[in-house]
């Protein structure tokens, strides 16, 4: 945010997402819904079956009311309840510092994954943080509870938006070092090439993870509706130029439109979600609607 600290975010809007009457484990377990509960005989906390003693089962595991009134030997299994890893990736290249009012992307950015992340955290399940640019920069290493929530606002405090984008080549990267699989919401502009970013995504994917796609833009890079004459000053590039806002306005609406398409039909083929955002749009309001979303599809079943 331009001239403000990261920490004057309203706290009034974690509470707010907290209230909210979704289930925030149910939100970020996605596909995963299948994988977060695993049979375990031992203690746990819910009861599944129970199926007939053999040589090796542990004594303690059986069932005497049921062998007193069947005379059948059988020992108790149940699920056990194992935490969730959710892993934030914030794009901090010099693009997402843009900003046409008071936040820059990368603010907006920082907002919502700190938002998610409070939310999962509530939850007592795990949340790691990478922020990236063309490779990674800095981490805080998947973990949870409040040491966990006060690393990564710092880091996400401290952060600046400053190097060239390469998100693909992160993701390619990041297959490798993710250990645990999860959620991966990724907050980006998306401006690099869609099949780059594909074939990373396609990897996650391969290797057991789910992406989701949040797409921020600023709204003058929606609209484009700047005056006649506009300077630019390269983010990623150096170099300044004079040009006719209005002269390549259109030129401009299209090749974002492809652009977005292009990374539509790829998010679209491989089942992945992405949520497109404009900065003025409330943190609370977008990520409650998204929120919303996810629990219609997780009870929706296993994707």
């Amino acid at each position: 945010m331009a001239g403000k600290k990261f920490s004057s975010f309203d706290p009034a809007v974690l509470d707010r997402l907290s209230g909210l009457s979704l289930v925030a484990r149910t939100v970020v377990e996605g596909f995963m819904a299948g994988q977060h509960r695993s049979p375990h005989a031992g203690s746990s906390v819910e009861f599944s079956q129970y199926r007939e003693y053999v040589p090796g089962d542990e004594v303690k595991r059986i069932d005497w009311k049921v062998f007193a009134r069947s005379d059948r030997l059988v020992v108790k299994e149940f699920v056990e309840e194992t935490s969730l890893a959710l892993h934030l990736l914030v794009d901090s290249s010099e693009s997402m510092a843009y900003s046409s009012g008071q936040w820059s992307k990368f603010d907006y950015a920082r907002w919502c994954a700190a938002a998610l992340g409070h939310l999962t955290l509530m939850q007592r399940d795990t949340v790691g943080l990478i922020l990236f640019d063309e490779e990674h920069k800095q981490r805080v290493s998947p973990g949870n509870g409040g040491p966990q929530q006060k690393a990564i606002t710092d880091l996400l405090e401290g952060a600046e938006a400053v190097g060239p984008t390469g998100i693909g080549k992160v993701l390619n990267w990041l297959c490798t070092r993710l250990s645990r699989r999860g959620i991966v919401a990724i907050f980006s502009d998306f401006f690099d090439d869609p099949d780059e970013i594909a074939n990373g995504l396609r990897r996650l994917k391969f290797a057991g993870h789910e992406p989701i796609l949040f797409q921020i833009l600023d709204p003058q890079e929606v609209r484009f509706d700047f005056g006649n004459q506009l300077k630019l000053d390269g983010l990623e590039s150096s170099g300044t130029a004079r040009i006719d806002a209005k002269a390549i306005r259109e030129a401009y609406l299209e090749e974002l439109e492809r652009h977005n398409d292009a990374l539509s039909r790829e998010a679209s083929s491989l089942n992945v979600d992405i949520l497109r955002i404009d900065t003025s749009q409330p943190v609370d309001a977008v990520l409650s609607t998204y929120l919303a979303h996810r629990n219609v599809r997780a009870r929706g079943g296993h994707r």
